[in-house]
């Protein structure tokens, strides 16, 4: 878990202003009909904060925690980030993700090996989630930087 936090920590001190360098124009560009813009994608990450932002502090107390599936299309289109504002996306993403850094880090090792079950995905432990959700956070921002 150690080596995720470093990694959250940095992702969240050098992405943010490449983000905004970006410009608004540019986020809102779809590379094709059926993918999703930059801010598309940044919607997305701000969709899994807010998912596992559940997981993150329900399974703490619950042994199995048996959480939804996300319906990730819905999401993004239901919210229209296509049409918001990218620097207020980006200012949304940074400061959920740094409550998420700070929930991480004040998050008891006991808990760690608790159960998740999430949809019918294969089930995995607390400390999977969370070294899952940097792993899919790195992921989206190499594809929108690549």
């Amino acid at each position: 878990m150690t080596e995720a936090l470093s990694q959250f920590e940095e992702i969240l001190k050098t992405v943010p202003q490449r983000l905004l360098d970006i410009g608004d124009t540019d986020a809102a560009a779809k590379p094709d009909p059926e993918r999703w813009s930059k801010k598309e994608l940044l919607g997305h990450l701000i969709d899994s904060a807010a998912n596992n932002h559940q997981r993150f502090v329900r399974a703490q107390t619950e042994d199995p925690h048996l959480g939804q599936r996300y319906e990730q299309n819905f999401w993004v289109s239901s919210q229209s980030y296509a049409t918001e504002s990218w620097h207020d996306l980006v200012n949304l993403w940074l400061l959920y993700n740094r409550h998420l850094l700070h929930v991480l880090k004040v998050m008891p090792s006991q808990v760690y090996p608790h159960v998740c079950r999430i949809g019918d995905y294969p089930q995995m432990t607390l400390e999977e989630v969370a070294i899952d959700y940097v792993v899919h956070m790195q992921h989206h921002l190499d594809e929108m930087f690549s």
